[in-house]
């Protein structure tokens, strides 16, 4: 047993909870951050220490990184909409300033800092893009984007300063804990349920969580401070994600493709009747609409060689996503005492 502590964020959500478990099984004593309305299914089986707090309160954030040898900064405030966006700032951006704060003054030895494949230039030519893309803050679609490129950069900053910090960017995840749903798993769930009619043409870079749990592993140990390492697999359009849903299930695949335009157009009139006069979350939310515009296919290698990083094949990951949403997965974002989903359900 490791005897020193590895503090993580973000541990009772998809990928957290994925990095937490292997971090145990790979003998880590493990702390881990956690707000009191956080759903914990996904981690009260590991028996890790569990501290309530803020990544916008610093003294809390100061105490829990003191003895703490490594960090992982996986948390984030990932929404498509917010009826206060600067709310997203705060966390995103915010939060990991006083968290990588904390760890300078905590003598922090490593820090994985987990950004988003969203802050990687897209290439519009469908050729995959990589770190070295060129991209610049006014490229982001959305506040969600624009608050984890500026985070990634106030890591970057850090590292320069002396911190020893390494980035790593997930593209899409997939498999089981998916308890939200991610918007990729919402589309799973939906195509199970059977309300899925139709569909928009673009494109996703699929992986398995397990690699990218094992991805931030690697990182710490094998990657370069101030690095960032794409964490991907398998570049799939939509319409490939949802045949292959078809086989796996034995469903008939949505033949309909909407128009780019069209969903723009819903997308514009769901915003502006939904969250501007209503003020709720609009059902088609505009931010996911235009990121649909390209599709995002992305390059690991520099991760595959600088890592050892080696993704498995997305349709197995598919697949236990599929066992998930079927057998295990609980409404209202997986806390307890609502019906699990069986198969006759969906």
């Amino acid at each position: 047993m490791n005897e020193e502590i590895t503090f993580v964020t973000g541990a009772t959500g998809f990928i957290g909870s994925h990095v937490v478990r292997m971090l145990l099984l790979r003998g880590d004593r493990v702390r881990v951050l956690a707000r009191n309305s956080s759903p914990k299914s996904n981690i009260e089986a590991f028996g890790c220490e569990i501290v309530i707090g803020d990544l916008k309160d610093s003294m809390s954030l100061l105490r829990c990184v003191r003895g703490c040898s490594r960090v992982y900064h996986v948390a984030a405030d990932y929404r498509l909409w917010a009826r206060n966006p600067q709310e997203i700032y705060d966390n995103n951006v915010g939060g990991t300033r006083n968290l990588l704060s904390a760890c300078c003054e905590a003598g922090v030895e490593k820090v994985v800092y987990t950004s988003s494949v969203g802050t990687i230039g897209m290439r519009k030519d469908d050729i995959p893009a990589d770190e070295n893309t060129p991209v610049k803050l006014d490229d982001m679609i959305g506040h969600y984007k624009r608050s984890k490129f500026m985070a990634e950069q106030v890591a970057q900053e850090f590292a320069t300063s002396g911190l020893p910090v390494v980035i790593v960017n997930p593209t899409t995840p997939i498999g089981a804990g998916d308890i939200k749903p991610t918007p990729t798993g919402k589309i799973i769930l939906d195509f199970l349920r059977g309300r899925l009619p139709a569909y928009v043409e673009t494109g996703l870079n699929l992986v398995a969580v397990e690699d990218v749990a094992e991805g931030h592993l690697l990182a710490e140990t094998r990657g370069q401070v101030g690095e960032r390492y794409i964490l991907g697999g398998e570049n799939w359009s939509l319409e490939e994600i949802l045949d292959a849903l078809a086989a796996i299930c034995g469903r008939r695949a949505p033949r309909f493709r909407i128009p780019w335009t069209v969903a723009l157009m819903a997308g514009t009139l769901d915003n502006f009747v939904s969250g501007t006069l209503l003020r709720r979350e609009p059902s088609i939310p505009l931010e996911g609409v235009r990121m649909a515009r390209y599709k995002m296919y992305i390059s690991c290698e520099k991760a595959r060689k600088e890592l050892g990083y080696s993704p498995r094949p997305a349709e197995s990951a598919l697949r236990e996503a599929v066992d998930y949403f079927r057998y295990d997965w609980q409404p209202d974002s997986g806390q307890g005492g609502a019906s699990k989903l069986g198969s006759d359900t969906i």
